[in-house]
């Protein structure tokens, strides 16, 4: 049984090269840390992809639902993930 009091959390970075990273932490901002300092993950170290850009994140009560959330993203097409994004409200474009 999972601890309800801990939150999960799935998070969108918009990269320098147009692209989206869909992660998973239970602390966001010291994982979003992580990822500019290129200590998180493979994906975020690449030098092409800096600056990154936190663009959205969603809070979840279970690890599953989080996870699931992170896995769904990443397997969709890249208009899907845009249509995701937008119908949250986020204006990635501002930053190209």
């Amino acid at each position: 049984m999972e601890n309800t009091n801990k939150a999960y959390y799935f998070y969108v970075i918009y990269c320098a090269d147009d692209t989206f990273y869909g992660g998973f932490s239970t602390n966001v901002l010291k994982r979003f840390e992580k990822h500019q300092q290129r200590e998180g993950a493979k994906y975020t170290k690449v030098k092409k992809r800096h600056p990154l850009h936190l663009i959205y994140s969603e809070r979840f009560n279970t690890k599953s639902e989080a996870l699931s959330a992170e896995y769904h993203f990443k397997h969709q097409t890249r208009h899907a993930k845009e249509l995701f994004l937008a119908s949250k409200g986020i204006h990635w474009q501002i930053f190209t």
